[in-house]
């Protein structure tokens, strides 16, 4: 097994071309994954090509380097919108694996219990893929395309996760159930983000990982809530979760999965919007 640690786009894509290379960027994935006996690939580390580290304001939006760390994303100075995405990085194992796991990383290994899943889908995130052919994004959405399955193509890297700005007012939050506190894969974890308007919920965004194949919004709930009065009935009710597939396993059955994930979202959406309201009051008294 080779190791090979380019600080150069060309060296990297040559190693591509190669084949027999696995891509890490931290590794906290894939060691694990491999076992006691390490399959013959060579081992192309991407975390010291040039832009691939870092958080940076950019046009349009923010953008996070591939090889960005989860201890990175949670010391970063981000506006209100990135709060759902900076309380998954502190779930992602330990403090030493957030010191090496990176955002990327956790998106490639494209995990249905992938902490980073949830919350950047209600930031609307994007995948930014380079290759000799070019730069392309795709959404998140269509870039984890099953269980340990990616749209990235075989010459392809994946250099960044951008996020599109969201309107001043945007408050985002992320729970997470497991069998214990710390150090633990998810039963089932659910992100959300709004904002209130003239006491209205506006731009509501749902996000449910660990109960199908992939993390997915719930199109039916924010159909639902977006527009309602921040005093009518917030309750959440199965028929909200339209999509989701939790399977049974030692962690949970399907039918402990949906109402927990029921329970968990009725309690996120009610305190993000009691947090906006707060928000808009105290910018209106700022007004």
């Amino acid at each position: 097994m080779a190791y090979l640690s380019p600080d150069n786009m060309a060296d990297a894509f040559a190693a591509l071309e190669r084949g027999g290379v696995s891509v890490i960027a931290g590794g906290t994935d894939w060691f694990p994954q491999a076992g006691e006996v390490l399959p013959k690939v060579s081992l192309l580390d991407v975390t010291g090509l040039p832009g691939f580290r870092g958080i940076s304001k950019v046009p349009g939006g923010w953008r996070l380097g591939a090889a960005t760390r989860w201890s990175d994303v949670v010391g970063a100075a981000l506006p209100g919108c990135f709060d759902g995405l900076k309380a998954a990085a502190r779930e992602v194992g330990s403090v030493q694996i957030q010191n090496a796991g990176t955002l990327a990383g956790n998106l490639c290994n494209a995990s249905p219990a992938a902490d980073g899943m949830p919350p950047l889908l209600c930031l609307g995130a994007e995948v930014e893929l380079v290759s000799r052919r070019g730069v392309r994004r795709l959404a998140l959405a269509e870039f984890v395309t099953g269980v340990r399955r990616t749209a990235r193509a075989a010459d392809e890297l994946v250099s960044a996760v951008f996020v599109p700005d969201l309107a001043a007012g945007t408050v985002a939050g992320f729970r997470k159930l497991g069998a214990r506190r710390y150090l633990v894969i998810s039963i089932a974890m659910v992100a959300a983000s709004l904002r209130i308007e003239a006491g209205r919920i506006v731009d509501v965004r749902v996000a449910v990982g660990a109960c199908s194949p992939v993390a997915r919004r719930l199109s039916v709930l924010e159909a639902r809530l977006e527009g309602l009065s921040v005093r009518a009935d917030l309750s959440v009710n199965v028929a909200d979760l339209a999509g989701l597939e939790p399977i049974a396993d030692v962690r949970g059955s399907g039918e402990y999965r949906l109402e927990a994930v029921v329970e968990m979202v009725s309690r996120l959406v009610g305190d993000l919007v009691q947090q906006g309201v707060r928000l808009e009051q105290g910018v209106r008294a700022d007004g």
